[in-house]
């Protein structure tokens, strides 16, 4: 590569090859932890049940069957009891009759009633789930670049798979039942204080005592469950990076190292998963315990009032209260499990929302400027840039680029020549300073208008999953095959794709994975000159091209770069002696400025450098 000689730059850093670490044990607690939250937050609670007022009509219908099967539910225990204490105590083979048929066509209601709940809120909990995840894509594509270079995919990732399924459960499952299991306690409750007062207020009693059980392991499941959360979180993110890098891995024989540090997180994740499930385990039978231990409490002395001589009860009021407790107390298992249900749909939503509730750092304002057609002025005034404070990048880096110039940006190896280009293309926005497009300060404009309008090639070159023609076409979906076929005539370089097994239909693959890196980059050639742009940002483009090709596609760049302004970060010395302006960086500065000849006769920097070069060749 093109850059300053080694006496003037930087002591070369060593990269890292992007594989998990041992640092990766040791996480920065600014990647994983999350705000504190209480065990229940109405406000999230609040929050995921206005997502679904979009779909209101079928929340209130099930809202109304929830009602309807909370009655039910015990509505079968009256029955029960209406007629052993009824028909069957006086010897009414009629009534019995009677009744049975009532107690079978109440089972066939709430069959019905049952099959459409569950059928309702699985369909609300998957259009909840549709919303949110739109509105997650939505939110990613409006987060600058900035915010991708620190954040981990595998946090992303898991924000639109496990957090976003966690809140499906809460929507159709937890809220639902929950809604069911507490009416049917409300219900049996009424019926309980109905059937004997006294035997109800020694329930409302012993409530403290359950009450105090539930709140103690609701408070270590919540803590346990951040836990398991955030280890879940740093699996994913390392298991996206193991995937991305496994080119590396396997080039330095990584594989047994990165294994043991993966290994070590599952058994970590592991670990916080047991603890969740360990203290649900003794929470639910703890729950099961307590309420038999109040059924033979409310048995016994159930059993004495009605020995008593004046008959302070009857035995059908006592049966009746004790098919109600069981209805009461049955709940409660069941709202365990939905509590710690709830704990993870919650900790998934709280996750969810805080990322949509993400401003980006920057965004245009609200009278952005719809750039119209662009001539291709370009002017740095005074820019200063930095990704973190007190670390500048570039420093008061002034130039002009007149329309259908091309400026050529040569440097070591972070001396900010990228950084320039993702300002001109509104990736980023100045620290300090003013960068114009034509007329306008790039603050004020419209990023779509500036974008549709700028082709980008990079070294690193991108390809989705799809087909070569529609992966040229990205920068113009209604460009037809005869429109894709011609700009690859311009660009001299037809032949070479026109040669793959299916030509221009052929699969790209996963990444571009199934072409040659010279390939891919000729498709990123013609995908940003098929958009027809008036700015042209070329970063290292050819890098991946061989002499031959290069040749071809430099002559058919020379006449194809007419009246486009061109930035472009050298790579190789054809590129520089065509440019109407080289900028030498060094350090984030503008060490040296001019055109290539007038830049060797200097003796300076770039003199060295093509020297350098020259007699390397």
């Amino acid at each position: 590569m093109i850059g300053i000689p080694a006496s003037r730059k930087n002591p070369p850093a060593t990269r890292s090859a992007p594989v998990p670490q041992r640092e990766l044990t040791r996480v920065n607690p600014s990647d994983t932890e999350e705000p504190r939250e209480r065990p229940l937050d109405f406000g999230l609670i609040r929050r995921v049940l206005a997502c679904t007022q979009p779909h209101r009509r079928l929340r209130n219908g099930l809202l109304v069957l929830v009602v309807v099967r909370a009655i039910q539910l015990p509505a079968l225990t009256w029955i029960v009891t209406a007629i052993i204490d009824g028909p069957i105590e006086r010897g009414d083979a009629t009534g019995v009759i009677l009744g049975v048929a009532a107690f079978a066509a109440l089972i066939a209601a709430t069959q019905v009633v049952l099959h459409y709940r569950q059928r309702w809120a699985l369909t609300l909990g998957e259009a909840v789930v549709n919303d949110l995840r739109n509105s997650l894509f939505a939110r990613l594509q409006a987060m600058p670049l900035s915010w991708y270079q620190r954040t981990k995919l595998g946090r992303i990732i898991s924000r639109m798979t496990s957090d976003i399924e966690d809140v499906r459960v809460g929507v159709q499952e937890v809220l639902f039942v929950s809604l069911v299991q507490l009416g049917q306690m409300v219900v049996a409750a009424t019926c309980m204080l109905w059937y004997e007062p006294r035997l109800f207020l020694i329930v409302l009693g012993l409530a403290p005592g359950l009450w105090w059980c539930n709140r103690y392991f609701h408070r270590r499941l919540s803590v346990t469950m951040r836990a398991m959360r955030r280890s879940y979180s740093r699996v994913v993110a390392t298991l996206a990076e193991s995937i991305m890098g496994v080119r590396v891995t396997q080039s330095f024989v990584r594989q047994e190292e990165n294994s043991e540090l993966f290994r070590e997180l599952v058994e970590h994740h592991a670990g916080n998963n047991t603890a969740v499930l360990r203290t649900h385990g003794a929470f639910l039978p703890l729950l099961d315990l307590n309420s038999q231990f109040f059924i033979a409490v409310l048995l016994v002395i159930g059993g004495y009032l009605v020995l008593q001589p004046a008959g302070a009860t009857t035995i059908g009021a006592l049966v009746g209260f004790f098919f109600m407790a069981n209805m009461f107390y049955s709940p409660i298992s069941v709202l365990g499990n939905q509590y710690h249900q709830a704990l993870t749909s919650m900790a998934g939503a709280e996750r969810v929302f805080a990322f949509l509730d993400l401003p980006p750092e920057w965004s245009d304002p609200p009278g952005a400027v719809a750039l119209p057609r662009l001539a291709g002025r370009i002017e740095f005034e005074h820019v200063n840039f930095s990704y973190e404070p007190q670390r500048a990048v570039l420093q008061d880096i002034c130039f002009t680029v007149e329309p259908g110039q091309t400026v050529a940006l040569v440097g070591h190896t972070g001396s900010g020549k990228t950084t320039i280009t993702n300002l001109v293309a509104k990736f980023h926005l100045p620290t300090a300073g003013r960068l114009r497009i034509d007329q306008w300060d790039i603050r004020d404009v419209c990023s779509a208008s500036l974008h549709r309008q700028m082709g980008i090639v990079l070294q690193q070159n991108f390809l989705f999953q799809g087909t070569v023609a529609d992966n040229i076409r990205v920068g113009r979906p209604a460009a037809t095959m005869a429109d894709i076929v011609d700009t690859l005539h311009r660009l001299d370089c037809y032949d070479l794709l026109a040669g793959l097994p299916r030509g221009l239909e052929t699969s790209v693959g996963e990444r571009g994975v199934s072409l040659s890196a010279g390939q891919r980059q000729l498709i990123c050639f013609a995908r940003a000159l098929l958009a027809d742009p008036r700015i042209l940002i070329l970063d290292e483009a050819t890098s991946s091209i061989d002499s031959s090709t290069e040749r071809r596609l430099q002559a058919a760049l020379t006449a194809l770069l007419v009246g486009r302004t061109s930035i472009v970060v050298a790579h190789r010395l054809s590129t520089i002696r065509e440019a109407d302006l080289v900028l030498v960086l060094d350090r984030g500065h503008i060490a040296e400025r001019g055109r290539h000849e007038e830049l060797v006769q200097r003796s300076g920097l770039y003199a060295g450098l093509y020297h350098r070069f020259a007699g390397a060749a």
